[in-house]
This record gives structure tokens, sequence and C-alpha cells, in this order.
């Protein structure tokens, strides 16, 4: 029997990290974010502030089409790649949660799999973000804006799906008003 995987999905601010970890915490099992990234760097070769800083973006147009290697492969198919073996690794080791790097798309194939997509609404997402990473030279919307901008143009790029998409989760939950505690429990209580 494979281990019991829960990826979540999220908008920038809604809490989907923080409600990763809480489940994971509630589960007693592993919870894998910013952790991915050593072992993304590792993998690819590239180095960690490389790999955090790109992990979830798709440069510009000339970028990308500039950073292709003899083979036809860009420093960021090199990444996905990476994150790939890297994800599906972790899923073959132990049962645990893991938030982010298009988890639902590359485990979609695995039996014990609950994906999740958090949301909440514009204004929760903004104080949110203002509570939490503080106050900011560019506005809060624009800050949401241009992040979700990335993480959708990036889930794209490599699942060839549209991210946010209901069809793509087994479930969706709107942090804004059911609370991030409450998620963190319904997350758990699907496991």
């Amino acid at each position: 029997m494979s281990n019991r995987i829960i990826t979540i999905s999220r908008e920038f601010g809604s809490g989907g990290r923080t409600i990763g970890r809480l489940a994971a915490q509630k589960l007693g099992i592993a919870c894998y974010d910013q952790e991915l990234i050593d072992k993304i760097a590792q993998e690819s070769g590239l180095f960690k502030e490389y790999v955090a800083a790109h992990a979830e973006d798709v440069r510009s147009w000339m970028d990308f089409v500039s950073s292709h290697d003899y083979y036809g492969h860009s420093v960021g198919d090199k990444l996905f790649s990476a994150q790939t073996k890297v994800i599906r690794e972790l899923a073959e080791q132990e049962s645990c949660v893991i938030v982010g790097r298009c988890s639902d798309y590359i485990l979609g194939d695995w039996d014990n799999l609950l994906t999740v997509f958090i949301h909440a609404s514009m204004e929760k997402r903004a104080e949110r973000i203002v509570n939490q990473y503080g106050e900011s030279a560019q506005d809060p919307v624009s800050r949401l804006k241009e992040k979700d901008r990335k993480r959708r143009a990036y889930y794209q790029m490599y699942t060839d799906r549209r991210w946010g998409a209901m069809e793509n989760y087994h479930v969706a939950l709107d942090s804004g008003a059911l609370g991030i505690e409450r998620c963190a429990e319904i997350v758990a209580s699907l496991y």
C-alpha cells in the first residue's frame, strides 16, 4: 500500500502553507514546503538561492527562449525535473503534506492522494499578508495579483492545466470564511 499524501495548492496570502503545517501536525506526519528547496537544489545542482527565487516562477519569454541548452531544455525545465523527482521520492518514502510546486499534478497518479486548493477573498488575503509579512512599498493587492500571476503561469507551463480550476482538486476551502484552524481540521479529517 502506498503512503498517503496531501497536496496543498494555494492562492498567495490564503494561509495554505500554515494550513498544511497544522494539518500535518494534527496527523503526526511531515510537511514539505520550504524544505523542498534544499532537496531540489541538491538534485538539480543549482544554487539554493536560485531555486528559492525561481521555484514557482516562469521568467519572461526572452529569458525562457535564451536559456535553453543544446537539447532544448531550459533551466526551468531542469528545475521542474528535479522538483518532480524530489516530490515523487518523498511520496515513496513517507506519508506527508506537500505544499505547492505542482505537487497535485506530479502525484496525480498516486493511489492515496488528497489534493486541496486553499483560497480566500482578495480583502482577506491582503489583510493576511500585511499582518504576516509586514508593510511593503508595493500595495498588498498588487503583491497578491503578481504572485498569483506567477503561480498561474508556472502551473500552466508545466501541467498544461488551469491553476485553481476546481476539477484539478478533490477539495477547495475558503480560508477567509472558514479560518485557518478550521481548514486544517477539515484537511486532517479527510486524511
